[in-house]
């Protein structure tokens, strides 16, 4: 497992269907070796520090696997970084759990959620149905928050620390945006993530109720 780019954006502004923003979804790849903070990488702002900032979402990791369909999806070849992702990486997916911890360079970060698609990703590809489309194919990738600072380049190995006993799969989680069935003790599982945001912990609640 291994970081292939690591990519940073400022906030610029943007406008989608008459509506003018500003947002940092646009990523570029960088050179060499940044600082990965608690609350993004160096060169890295979000604009929505409501939904898209706070140390849960230090940095945002996509897996180069799942490139091929958005490829396909959009009908050209994407740079990386095309999906707001800070790491584009390489063997480790959604079938990953929250909680579990790695080391990457000199830093080291657990994972806290998996990503929720708005119409910024849209307006990034001028492609209204993008969004449906993300949350359909399960490719979501995850956030990241950053235990420990240090720097972090492309090349970097990812190093599995620990893993969270709970065994709660991003794609379990993604499972619950899309309404697709999730097992009961799954749910009671994500309920004891501590790293869990609490809006996720809420929409987890939610189904348990209905369950």
């Amino acid at each position: 497992m291994r970081v292939l780019s690591v990519n940073v954006g400022l906030p610029r502004e943007m406008v989608w269907k008459g509506r003018e923003f500003s947002s940092g979804i646009a990523k570029s790849p960088v050179a060499g070796r940044i600082m990965a903070g608690h609350l993004n990488l160096a060169g890295d702002r979000q604009a929505d520090l409501v939904n898209h900032g706070g140390s849960g979402k230090a940095m945002y990791a996509y897996p180069v696997e799942h490139y091929p369909f958005w490829e396909e999806f959009f009908g050209r070849e994407l740079p990386m970084g095309a999906l707001g992702e800070n790491l584009t990486i390489e063997g480790l997916t959604e079938s990953a759990s929250i909680g579990d911890r790695f080391e990457i360079g000199g830093t080291v970060v657990v994972i806290t959620q998996p990503r929720e698609p708005c119409f910024k990703l849209a307006a990034l590809h001028e492609r209204e149905e993008v969004v449906a489309a993300f949350l359909k194919s399960g490719r979501c990738g995850f956030y990241l928050a950053v235990e420990r600072e240090g720097e972090i380049g492309a090349g970097d190995e990812i190093v599995p620390l620990a893993r969270d006993p709970r065994e709660v799969s991003i794609a379990a989680l993604n499972a619950l945006l899309r309404g697709a069935p999730i097992p009961t003790d799954v749910l009671e599982r994500a309920l004891e993530l501590e790293v869990l945001p609490e809006y996720w912990r809420a929409k987890v609640a939610v189904r348990l109720a209905k369950s």
